[in-house]
C-alpha cells in the first residue's frame, strides 16, 4: 500500500471523527466555521475512502490469480471482525444504557440484517443505517466486492468494464426493483468506480511524482469540496467525488516525498478502526464527561481523541491483524499465487 494514500486515508478518517463529534456534542449546531465546516463538509471522508476502496482493489488485486471465493474470503475477514465487534458494543450500549446513545434505536431482525451487510431502515426511524450506523458504508463496500469477485471469472481484459456496467445496472435497474434495496440507488456507489479508474491507469502507466503539481491539484479539490455544503444525489458525485478522485491522484503524487513517513502509515493502518470505533467514544465521552461530569465540550473532546487512537490502534492489532492472522492459518487456499509477467 502506498504510504501517501494511506495518509489520506487517515485524513478523511479524522475529518468523519470531527464531522461526528459536531453531530454528537453539538447537534450539527455551529458556532464558528470551522464548526460550520466540519458539520456540513465533514460528510466527504466517505467519499474519499469509496475512491481509495477502489483504487487499493484494483491495485492489490492486479498480478494475481485470485477465484471469485478467495477474493470474497479476504476481504471477508479484512472486514468482518472489527465490524461485527464494535456493532456488538454499539447493542450492548444501546440495550443497557440508551441514553449514553438517545439517537440510536436497536431491533432484533435490523441486528442481524446490520451483521450481514444487508441495508434495513434503522429502528430509530432515521433512514438506511444498521445499528452501527457508521456501517452505512460497508453496506455499499460489500456490494463492490460482491460485483469486483464476479468480475474475476472473466478474462483480465473485460474485468474493469464488467464491473463499470454491473454498477450502472444495479444503481439504475436493479435497486429499484423489490429483490435489492433502493438503498443503491445513491450515486455515491459510482466513487468506487472513479477508484478503480485511478487504479488501472496507475497500474499500467503509472502516476509521475512532483512537489508542486500535486500540492495545486490537492488545494483546487478541496476548494471545489469547500464550495457545496452536504450535496446530495448526482451532484454529491461531480461536487465531491470526482475532487476526492483529484486528491487520491494528488497524494499519490507526493509518493516520493511522504512515503517514509512511518506516522501516515500507522495512521492509515488504523482508520478502519477509527472510523468503526469513533462514534461509540464521542457519545461515551458526551455522557459522562459533558452530561455527568459538566466538562466543556472541547474538554471532552481532547480526552476523546487519544482515546480514540489508543483504541485503534489496540484494535487493529489484536482484532483486525491477530483475528485476520488466524483465519488466514486456517485458510491456506486464500494463499493467491502471483502471475509472472
Amino acid at each position: 500500500m502506498l504510504i501517501s494514500v494511506q495518509a489520506l486515508r487517515a485524513l478523511a478518517a479524522w475529518i468523519v471523527v470531527f464531522h461526528h463529534f459536531m453531530q454528537v456534542f453539538f447537534g450539527f449546531e455551529a458556532d464558528n466555521w470551522v464548526e460550520y465546516l466540519f458539520s456540513t463538509r465533514g460528510q466527504v471522508g466517505v467519499d474519499i475512502f469509496f475512491v481509495i476502496s477502489g483504487f487499493v482493489i484494483y491495485v492489490s488485486s492486479r498480478g494475481k490469480r485470485l477465484t471469485m471465493p478467495q477474493f470474497l474470503l479476504h476481504r471477508v475477514v479484512r472486514i468482518v471482525p472489527a465490524y461485527w465487534l464494535y456493532t456488538a458494543i454499539t447493542a450492548l450500549v444501546i440495550y443497557f444504557a440508551s441514553d449514553v446513545m438517545p439517537e440510536y434505536g436497536l431491533g432484533l431482525k435490523q441486528l442481524l440484517l446490520s451483521l450481514f451487510f444487508i441495508p434495513t431502515e434503522n429502528p430509530a426511524g432515521y433512514g438506511y443505517y444498521p445499528i452501527l450506523p457508521v456501517g452505512w458504508t460497508l453496506n455499499f463496500e460489500m456490494l463492490f466486492y460482491v460485483v469486483f469477485a464476479a468480475s474475476l471469472v472473466l478474462k483480465r481484459e473485460w474485468r474493469l468494464w464488467a464491473v463499470v456496467l454491473a454498477i450502472v445496472v444495479i444503481n439504475t435497474l436493479f435497486a429499484h426493483q423489490p429483490f435489492i434495496s433502493n438503498f443503491y440507488t445513491d450515486p455515491i456507489i459510482f466513487q468506487f468506480l472513479l477508484g478503480l479508474g485511478i487504479g488501472a491507469v496507475y497500474s499500467r502507466y503509472g502516476i509521475p511524482g512532483g512537489r508542486w503539481w500535486p500540492i495545486a491539484l490537492a488545494l483546487a479539490s478541496t476548494a471545489t469540496i469547500l464550495c457545496y455544503n452536504d450535496p446530495a444525489g448526482a451532484t454529491r458525485f461531480f461536487a465531491w467525488g470526482l475532487p476526492s478522485a483529484l486528491l487520491v491522484i494528488a497524494f499519490i503524487g507526493l509518493e516520493s516525498r511522504i512515503g517514509d513517513n512511518r506516522i501516515f502509515k500507522v495512521m492509515g493502518d488504523w482508520s478502519y478502526s477509527t472510523y468503526l470505533l469513533h462514534v461509540i467514544v464521542l457519545w461515551s465521552g458526551n455522557y459522562v464527561l459533558t452530561e455527568q461530569f459538566g466538562l466543556s465540550p472541547y474538554l471532552a473532546l481532547a480526552i476523546c481523541l487519544p482515546v480514540i487512537a489508543i483504541c485503534s490502534w489496540l484494535s487493529y492489532e489484536f482484532v483486525e491483524k491477530a483475528f485476520s492472522r488466524q483465519l488466514k492459518r486456517h485458510l491456506p487456499t486464500l494463499r493467491p499465487r502471483t502471475v509472472t509477467a
